[in-house]
């Protein structure tokens, strides 16, 4: 039985809270909040809340740490933090950030004898995945990414900490006649602008500046700076009747030519997510387990979805997956 920690309860904790309740090897053993702890009510009977500072006194009770922060400005402090002490499992998403992330949290865990597995979900994670598998099949070829129409935890998240901003949805969009000439085999040269837009629903502090906080959405480096984007400022009441839910999706595509160039061949893989998060918790909990089994080999350091064996994300043994799944 693998013991496992969620650090972080707001919607991807539930959603990570959801999947270990589906894996019988798995067990929840405590939850860590930076609030008040008696103010927080999950939803696993018997299991404790415990206030992030208590979660050093742990390190014999947890096999891995399930991070569920953000990735604008939690993650980079966290993972590394809690690298030191567990293995863990994070879903950091600033793609352009990734390789910095990564050597901080390698150097903790080397450290510490633990492994931390980072930006896992489902991009980067299973697109990742995708992305690899395409390219070494059809070298000659082109990567298309394509995500939505759906809501972004993180750049959700990356609005919300703009100051004045009580609530936010952003919704991220692909343009169709793009994903069109994708599918056709027409391998077009497009430009991040050129591939999605980004549509922002935005409930403002009484008093704020909407001016600047449009601004500052829009010229948001690694979000929103290279997309148009549509800011909408809506009361909270809309935004629950309207934007509650988290739904999400979107598909990768390589289109690639073999032989003497003149055959064309699409591979393409694509999720229709009703729940982002219990999406996501559900990766990282399939993660969480091959944390655990690469540090019980012996491994150490940061690592990615890249570098996990298939087998090591599943429940099933080796004889079992190769009777029913291989």
């Amino acid at each position: 039985m693998i013991q496992v920690g969620i650090l972080g309860y707001g919607n991807l904790g539930r959603g990570v809270e959801a999947a270990l309740a589906q894996n019988p090897d798995m067990k929840l053993v405590g939850v860590f909040t930076r609030r008040d702890p008696a103010s927080v009510s999950i939803a696993t009977a018997g299991v404790p809340v415990y206030h992030t500072d208590d979660a050093e006194k742990m390190q014999d009770k947890i096999d891995v740490m399930i991070l569920c922060g953000g990735s604008a400005t939690d993650l980079p402090k966290l993972t590394p933090k809690y690298a030191s002490l567990f293995n863990v499992v994070d879903s950091f998403d600033t793609h352009a950030n990734i390789p910095e992330h990564f050597a901080a949290v390698d150097a903790a865990a080397k450290k510490a004898g633990k492994v931390g597995l980072i930006s896992c979900g489902w991009d980067p994670g299973m697109f990742s995945l995708n992305r690899v598998y395409a390219n070494a099949i059809l070298p000659q070829g082109k990567d298309y990414t394509f995500w939505g129409r759906g809501v972004s935890q993180g750049h959700s998240d990356a609005i919300r900490r703009i100051e004045g901003v009580k609530d936010a949805r952003q919704y991220t969009c692909p343009v169709e006649s793009a994903v069109e000439a994708v599918r056709a085999g027409q391998n077009p040269e497009l430009t991040t602008r050129q591939k999605h837009t980004r549509e922002c629903y935005v409930v403002a502090e009484e008093g704020a500046d909407l001016a600047r906080i449009e601004r500052e959405i829009k010229t948001m480096p690694n979000y929103f700076d290279e997309y148009d984007t549509t800011v909408h400022f809506i009361s909270e009441e809309e935004l629950q009747r309207d934007h509650a839910g988290l739904p999400h999706g979107g598909f990768v595509i390589r289109s690639g030519k073999t032989g003497d160039g003149s055959r064309n061949h699409i591979i393409e893989y694509s999720l229709k997510l009703d729940s982002n998060p219990e999406f996501t918790g559900s990766v990282l909990v399939a993660c969480a387990r091959a944390a655990y089994r690469m540090n019980k080999e012996g491994q150490t350091g940061s690592k990615t979805m890249l570098d996990i064996a298939p087998a090591y994300l599943c429940a099933q043994s080796g004889e079992e997956l190769r009777a029913h799944l291989l």
